[in-house]
């Protein structure tokens, strides 16, 4: 049977336009669009250099696969969709989490210990998901989805802990109306058979009508969206205040931080 979309259609409709909203009202908002901007561009080009060979190795496992007349294009066998839609969940997160008008201090928060237990509680989540991706077919994608998602997390959370801790509550409220919102859109495009999930390779729980390996997907890079949003905002925030240099030295850990008079 033929999907009634096509992967671009779909985008447009349901991902592109909300984005394009979005943009509209921060741009009448924000007092430094370009700086908005140069985030967004700066993240959206992390998540498609990283999410790229993960996402083609997937499609050649047949973990999912798309229905007749959906893919237009491709490469590496990656529809042209798909090289779309890292780019529009990236700009749709990221502008509703500057719509939330976040004020970053650039003081760093006296709370060393969350770099450590925050960077430890994701090496465990990497871990786990290494161990569900090899021991079952069942789990496999899900385990390869945290194996791949957790380590970025850990690394956010080792140079930056404290200060994603500080700002926790921006963070859920960023991270959980794009992330609703996705689970609705993604559960439509599967009823409407854009996409199909293999059964062989995943759990059959669900979450909302869901496959929860795919509410899964896009809770965690929401999470790692808005969370390199804060960062980037943060290390701006700190050159702003007092340059470059005192910018990246809250990034290292205390013990490692080599301390300089600021007049």
């Amino acid at each position: 049977m033929t999907a009634p979309f096509s992967y671009v259609a779909f985008l447009s409709a349901f991902v592109a336009l909300p984005a394009a909203a979005l943009a509209i009202a921060v741009g009448r908002r924000t007092a430094r669009p370009r700086r908005v901007a140069a985030g967004i561009a700066t993240l959206v080009c992390i998540a498609v250099a990283y999410t790229a060979p993960w996402d083609s190795y997937l499609i050649g496992r047949e973990v999912w696969w798309y229905g007749a007349g959906v893919v237009a294009a491709e490469y590496v066998r990656i529809p042209l969709g798909e090289w779309l839609f890292f780019a529009l969940q990236t700009i749709l997160t990221g502008l509703w989490y500057h719509a939330l008008g976040p004020r970053i201090a650039p003081t760093l928060p006296d709370s060393e210990s969350a770099r450590r237990r925050g960077a430890a509680v994701w090496t465990v989540v990497a871990l786990l998901g290494t161990v569900l991706a090899v021991a079952n077919a069942s789990t496999y994608y899900l385990g390869m989805i945290l194996a791949w998602a957790a380590p970025v997390a850990a690394f956010l959370w080792a140079v930056g802990g404290p200060v994603i801790w500080r700002s926790r509550r921006l963070v859920a409220a960023a991270v959980a109306v794009p992330t609703l919102y996705l689970w609705l859109v993604d559960g439509l495009a599967i009823g409407l058979g854009l996409w199909t999930i293999a059964p062989a390779y995943t759990t059959g729980f669900t979450l909302l009508g869901l496959p929860v390996e795919e509410a899964v997907f896009f809770l965690l890079t929401n999470v790692l969206v808005v969370q390199g949003l804060l960062l980037f905002d943060w290390v701006v925030a700190r050159a702003d205040d007092r340059g470059p240099t005192y910018a990246f030295e809250g990034l290292v850990p205390a013990a490692n931080r080599v301390s300089r008079p600021w007049r």
